[in-house]
């Protein structure tokens, strides 16, 4: 419903044919390698411009998270960054955000109980006017890559879709523009709304818990002493941070009941029958939390992930991107904006609870993902900068 797209469609081989072509073209355009990490810094440029603007007054965070994780799956899919008072990123957010909530709402519920009521001009409607100002965005995209695209040199994931129905041609191939379209706007909006929300609730969370930021802080400093930035790499010289980090993917509960799975075949579970074909709907909340999983279930503790050495460790229950064959493409971009991001703003900034905002809030906004409700934060440059 988010986008009409193909992410969310059936089993069937266009889903497989489109899954392993996605696999394969985001490996290739750096997920994991250094040409990523580029990017992801270079967008962490301006979000360190943003709140180096803020300091001294309080911030809301919602949108230049959204921005920043937008740009850097525009980058990926369509080659480019947009300024953050372009119409483009500022129109398409919007769309996503809303779309995210209104789709898990109650009129979403009536519109697929009663299939009557749909030609009703319900406030379900505002969903179907902002897929088709997604369309359309991606339709005026589409134009500009096919007049500007050299065949067999692709920049970017929309002209490697171009490059393979080049190949296929006119074969019966699911490969054609309308789902190109559908398909962009869908990895657009995976990879926008999950991991800003992620980044909204680790920075509440870190806000709120000051002597958690204080020892990341502290193990940031010494491993990247000396060091310009962060790299990927440096996770593995840093297990409290990568606890905090993951125990924010835990808390988050980003996408609780993940994707719609399918049984592909008549299965037995635990003694009930479940046929071949049956929806089923994960619940990744009890698994993220289930007792005798974590030394802390209830509660926001980086030891979930650590071991009695201080050594970093994750938990077989930890599987905030889903399982199986619908487990979400974009993890590895995922993990390293996460880390990279959120270890380059603690290295300058200390993020502070405002003393007039009152007791923090942490139940979340329900969607299609879960998001923090809107708080605000004060920003200072940490004394070592």
């Amino acid at each position: 419903m988010l986008t009409q797209g193909v992410i969310l469609a059936d089993y069937g081989s266009s889903w497989k044919e489109h899954r392993r072509f996605a696999l394969t073209t985001l490996r290739n355009f750096g997920m994991g390698k250094n040409s990523m990490e580029e990017r992801i810094h270079g967008e962490i440029d301006y979000t360190i411009d943003t709140l180096e603007k803020s300091i001294g007054k309080p911030f809301n965070p919602h949108v230049m998270f959204h921005n920043a994780a937008s740009n850097i799956i525009c980058q990926v899919l369509f080659g480019t960054r947009y300024e953050y008072d372009d119409e483009f990123i500022k129109v398409i957010v919007q769309c996503f955000t809303e779309n995210a909530k209104i789709s898990n709402g109650p009129w979403a519920m009536l519109y697929d109980s009663f299939p009557i009521i749909r030609g009703l001009p319900l406030p379900f409607a505002k969903a179907f006017k902002n897929v088709e100002t997604c369309q359309n965005l991606a339709i005026r995209l589409m134009k500009e890559h096919k007049k500007t695209r050299v065949p067999g040199e692709p920049r970017d994931f929309v002209d490697c879709y171009l490059d393979e129905m080049d190949k296929r041609g006119d074969d019966g191939s699911s490969f054609e523009e309308e789902q190109l379209r559908m398909y962009s706007l869908d990895l657009h909006f995976a990879g926008t709304d999950t991991t800003s929300n992620t980044l909204l609730t680790g920075f509440l969370y870190l806000m709120t818990y000051p002597h958690i930021q204080e020892r990341c802080q502290q193990e940031i400093d010494e491993v990247l002493e000396g060091k310009d930035r962060a790299s990927f790499d440096d996770r593995h010289n840093m297990p409290y941070m990568q606890a905090v980090i993951h125990e924010v993917q835990r808390i988050a509960n980003t996408v609780p009941l993940s994707v719609p799975h399918c049984t592909t075949k008549d299965t037995e579970l635990m003694g009930y029958s479940i046929p071949r074909g049956t929806l089923i709907i994960p619940n990744l909340t009890s698994v993220l939390n289930e007792e005798g999983q974590w030394k802390f279930p209830n509660e926001f503790n980086p030891e979930n992930f650590l071991s009695d050495q201080g050594e970093f460790v994750k938990p077989e229950a930890f599987m905030p991107f889903s399982a199986g064959p619908r487990m979400c493409l974009g993890e590895g971009l995922a993990r390293m904006e996460l880390f990279l991001i959120m270890v380059t703003l603690l290295r300058k900034f200390k993020f502070i609870w405002p003393e007039d905002a009152g007791e923090p809030d942490y139940s979340p906004v329900y969607g299609v993902t879960l998001t923090p409700k809107p708080y605000h934060m004060k920003i200072q440059l940490r004394a070592t900068q």
